[in-house]
């Protein structure tokens, strides 16, 4: 539980940092980057990934699509593509008390989850 607390203040905090950065307007695409917990094995991980997907992100107003990818070494990508940064912080805000969040977040290291965001803007 108290694991569960520190990673929330760690997204909370993160939220406000990079809502600050961007304009509720601006398509954004979030980057996160982290590593499975030791012993969590890519395929363990991809089912617990993909339902996070379609039980809360997918649901996310503003939601446009989510691709993950496993890396080396325990490493972990996720892309998000949001019609705003306004949507991204929402669905971050809702993120730690989804049910389907717990499994996520009990197979990750959360001290090494980065997340950034990039405002994508059209001509």
């Amino acid at each position: 539980m108290r694991y569960f607390k520190r990673l929330s203040l760690v997204l909370l905090t993160m939220m406000i940092t990079l809502s600050s950065a961007f304009a509720s307007d601006t398509a954004v695409i979030e980057i996160v980057t982290l590593k499975l917990k030791q012993g969590v094995s890519y395929s363990e991980f991809a089912p617990i990934d993909k339902a996070i997907e379609e039980q809360h992100v997918a649901k996310q107003s503003g939601f446009i699509s989510r691709e993950s990818a496993a890396g080396e070494n325990g490493e972990w990508l996720v892309i998000v593509h949001w019609e705003s940064a306004k949507d991204a912080d929402a669905s971050m805000a809702s993120f730690m008390s989804d049910p389907a969040a717990q499994k996520f977040v009990d197979n990750i290291d959360g001290s090494t989850m980065v997340m950034k965001r990039y405002s994508k803007t059209f001509n």
